[in-house]
């Protein structure tokens, strides 16, 4: 029986993925879609937290005069209806991202 280091193994998998990304796309572009990456997954986290707390503070307790259940209530649904917005903006960048490059490229 052989004892693998399954660390290493997934790494090498891993690398050999990234290089074969490497293969069809240039430096440029695949910084660019980290970035795009990390920019969503930041705002996915952020935005429905800091919504949810700001809107059941100030607006639906402050404001409004809602009850502490009440509030809880409706701040939750503004947080889900934020995941659904970064959602949706995500699917908008990622399915346009690179389609004027690919466009260019075409000859029909």
């Amino acid at each position: 029986m052989q004892n693998y280091d399954k660390t290493a193994f997934n790494l090498s998998n891993l690398f050999l993925y990234l290089s074969s990304l490497h293969s069809f796309r240039n430096d440029g572009s695949l910084v660019s879609v980290l970035k795009t990456l990390l920019f969503f997954t930041v705002l996915m986290i952020t935005l429905p937290i800091g919504l949810y707390f700001a809107s059941k503070s100030f607006l639906f307790e402050a404001s409004l005069g809602f009850s502490s259940n009440d509030s809880y209530f409706y701040a939750a649904i503004v947080a889900v209806l934020a995941v659904h917005v970064v959602l949706a903006l995500f699917v908008y960048v990622a399915w346009n991202e690179g389609s004027p490059q690919w466009r260019e490229g075409k000859q029909d």
